[in-house]
């Protein structure tokens, strides 16, 4: 490894997007290269309700990009190359004289309800699956504009290319209409097997091939920064990497794990539970378990399914918020702690959780409905949440390894939501398995390894892994409390099978 030139990493999650600085250290044969990350910029990321529909506020997200770029050179760095991550599926169309139409939606928009039903019966929800890989989630790109087809939306017929998040992003940093492969594969339009779009599908709902530019692999130098952009922003024209853009796989490069069979936990407003394989698993088992196989980097696929995750809790804390109680986490995690545990549980895959006016209420309806206790002191909502999050993360590790043939000896969580480090070590209890929490930053992280790899610093991924092992110390978590946890997992198994039947 030799002297690294700076990297700036864009990580843009659902509810704030961060700008970090990457820089390698010198080595020599007696002190290996770390890994030094310097926050640059954080902002916010609030959507916008407009009417009837959820939106992004794209421009300002783009804004808060250029924002990012102009601070690292404004603070003296020598950044050589940016890259972008981001939440999948989402996307813009840009008309035949290259402008934005309309303003994105939000993946959490109500425009597609019902779209996952009336889309399988139209192609055969079998043969999606088989085609995609793809676990069934409402706001899958296929079904935001299966829905747009359905109303009739004039945007499609005025437009000429659909750009994913990252990928609109760069367009208008770089002037390079470009898709990015792991981004292409949330779409459930993108053919894994064949390894193409699925044209023929795409013809049967009457989308434009056209529409779809041909997918570029992460660690593809996408182009540099326009020169009215590095004009306005006061900065050299440094190049735009195409990273692994889907944010999961991204964190998936910087796990560290020992050896090329691992299951990982990707925590924070979504849990992304899995595992990497080198082909997509689409076999009929996967699509009963719900199980999603998406690209990864570096010639893989990740066999994972999407849990709400975080979201939850989040949600509750708004809530909380508007009634004038405003807590931080560290104060939720607390409150937990006082409850009594093992009181109620929820199955938090239940689309009533999606995206409900009031947070706090869906858990009591939930509770109520299961003959359960009903949460009543903010410990007990927090407790409740966790606890569950915690025994479904058991549910899909265990189900996993049914489908992989594979046995986990523990789990590695990274993201940012490994912070709580209760819902941690209720994990780790929950399974009964060690697990390995870090990195923090693990998105942002995996971004910079594939810049690094892409401009020779980096002679691959696994050194890369090593690089992440030496600079950022993991936390341990041993299971205990087993025969309490056993028993949980089974009263919780009983609650949410009770209410999947109904």
């Amino acid at each position: 490894m030799s002297k690294s030139s700076a990297v700036l990493a864009f990580d843009m999650g659902a509810s704030s997007g961060r700008a970090l600085l990457g820089e390698i250290t010198s080595s020599d044969h007696d002190s290996p290269g770390m890994l030094k990350i310097t926050e640059i910029h954080r902002f916010a990321n609030i959507p916008v309700q407009m009417g009837e529909h959820l939106h992004w506020n794209f421009p300002m997200l783009l804004q808060e990009v250029k924002h990012g770029i102009r601070k690292a050179f404004q603070a003296g760095y020598q950044p050589v190359s940016y890259a972008i991550d981001s939440w999948g599926v989402d996307y813009g169309l840009i008309d035949y004289n290259g402008e934005l139409i309309g303003v994105p939606y939000h993946y959490r928009d109500l425009r597609t309800e019902g779209m996952v039903k009336e889309t399988c019966e139209q192609v055969g929800k079998e043969r999606l699956f088989q085609e995609s890989g793809l676990q069934f989630m409402p706001f899958n790109t296929i079904f935001q504009l299966n829905a747009m087809l359905k109303s009739q939306s004039p945007m499609l017929d005025i437009a000429d290319k659909l750009l994913l998040t990252p990928d609109l992003l760069n367009y208008y940093l770089t002037g390079v209409q470009a898709c990015e492969f792991t981004m292409a594969t949330t779409t459930q339009l993108y053919h894994v097997t064949d390894g193409q779009w699925n044209e023929k599908l795409l013809e049967e709902l009457g989308l434009s091939r056209s529409l779809f530019i041909d997918p570029i692999q992460p660690g593809t130098v996408i182009g540099k920064l326009q020169d009215s952009v590095a004009q306005e922003l006061g900065v050299p024209a440094i190049e735009a990497i195409a990273v692994a853009s889907h944010d999961t796989e991204s964190a998936v490069v910087a796990v560290p794990a020992n050896s090329v069979q691992f299951a990982y936990l990707v925590c924070g407003t979504w849990s992304l539970l899995g595992t990497e394989l080198p082909e997509p698993l689409v076999h009929m088992e996967v699509l009963e378990e719900d199980f999603s196989n998406e690209g990864g980097a570096y010639e893989t696929f990740q066999l994972l399914k999407n849990i709400m995750g975080l979201w939850i809790l989040q949600e509750c804390k708004r809530q909380w918020e508007i009634q004038g109680l405003t807590y931080s986490y560290a104060e939720l995690v607390e409150f937990a702690q006082e409850a009594e545990p093992f009181q109620s549980f929820i199955h938090p895959d239940d689309l009533r959780f999606m995206n409900p006016a009031d947070m706090t209420v869906e858990i009591r309806e939930y509770c109520k409905e299961t003959s359960q206790p009903v949460p009543q002191s903010t410990g007990e909502f927090v407790q409740c949440i966790l606890q569950s999050l915690a025994l479904i993360y058991r549910e899909v590790l265990e189900r996993m390894e049914i489908l992989t043939g594979c046995h986990y000896d523990g789990l590695h969580m990274v993201g940012g939501g490994i912070q709580n480090e209760l819902l941690c070590r209720y994990t780790a209890n929950a399974m009964g398995r060690t697990v390995w929490a870090g990195p923090i930053e693990a998105s942002a992280i995996g971004n910079m390894l594939v810049q690094f790899v892409a401009n020779g610093t980096l002679r691959n991924r696994e050194e890369g892994v090593e690089l992440v092992k030496r600079s950022f110390p993991l936390a341990w978590y041993e299971p205990a409390s087993a025969e309490d946890w056993n028993a949980a997992f089974s009263h919780y198994k009983s609650i949410t099978a009770q209410q999947q039947v109904k």
